[in-house]
């Protein structure tokens, strides 16, 4: 798997033609650390070749032309060819498919449910507290914070992720007994954890988890792509979880 995938396209299709074309339609958009680092992690873990577009943070305040693609705003935005998404969660559970590969798992197979709860679990259920911990502690302004609000949620999320530690204790990974896009998705949840802090509160087992999915070759490729696409495009490294918009 090369590091430099995203930036070996040319060169592909100096050889292949229009076959490489036809295999490196995928253009990512991403901000550093956000939540499309799910599907960039996906991408690495997939061996596909992509275009990553590097965006300050939040785009829809700092490239407002941005917009015409997304409306939303945020990131992530993947573009397949005809086919746009905007959903970490579905852009991990599409890419998964699409390949054909042994990351998605199928309506068939005994971990078919688990594989599409704890897909969803990773977003809905994780991450949305922690961007509101994020927002009350350092994205509002001062007279807006809300040490209280913040500590609520925490504890929100700290619960819910509690409720891996049984399944942990038994499993290497979340479904299917295999590493699949459920675990990047329920990953990225980990990793906003890091930015925030909260991560040395996490149970014994979550914790081995956490540190089982930051040694995979496919993490680290994903977290140095967007270090140097973000260098050679011009945007800062700071990852966005770390931003103090009014420090």
């Amino acid at each position: 798997m090369s590091p430099y995938r995203c930036y070996d396209q040319c060169y592909l299709y100096s050889i292949l033609g229009t076959h490489a074309r036809a295999i490196a339609m995928i253009t990512l958009y991403h901000c550093m650390s956000a939540r499309s680092f799910r599907p960039l992690w996906m991408l690495e873990e997939l061996g596909e070749p992509y275009t990553l577009k590097m965006l300050p943070f939040p785009p829809r305040a700092f490239d407002k032309a941005y917009l015409a693609l997304n409306p939303l705003g945020t990131v992530p935005a993947l573009v397949d060819g005809d086919i746009r998404m905007t959903e970490s969660a579905a852009i991990c559970q599409y890419l998964a498919a699409r390949a054909g590969s042994s990351m998605n798992v199928e309506p068939h197979e005994a971990g078919y449910a688990a594989y599409l709860n704890f897909l969803h679990f990773g977003e809905a259920t994780l991450t949305f507290p922690q961007t509101l911990v994020l927002r009350y502690t350092h994205f509002e302004s001062a007279q807006r914070r809300s040490p209280q609000v913040a500590e609520d949620y925490a504890k929100w999320f700290l619960a819910r992720l509690r409720t891996l530690e049984p399944l942990l204790a038994q499993h290497a990974f979340l479904a299917a007994d295999r590493f699949t896009a459920a675990d990047v998705s329920v990953g990225y949840a980990l990793l906003l954890a890091q930015h925030l802090g909260l991560d040395a509160r996490f149970t014994p087992e979550v914790a081995r988890y956490w540190e089982r999915l930051r040694m995979r070759d496919a993490y680290r490729a994903a977290l140095a792509a967007q270090e140097r696409a973000a260098l050679a495009q011009g945007i800062s490294t700071l990852p966005a979880p770390d931003l103090r918009p009014f420090a």
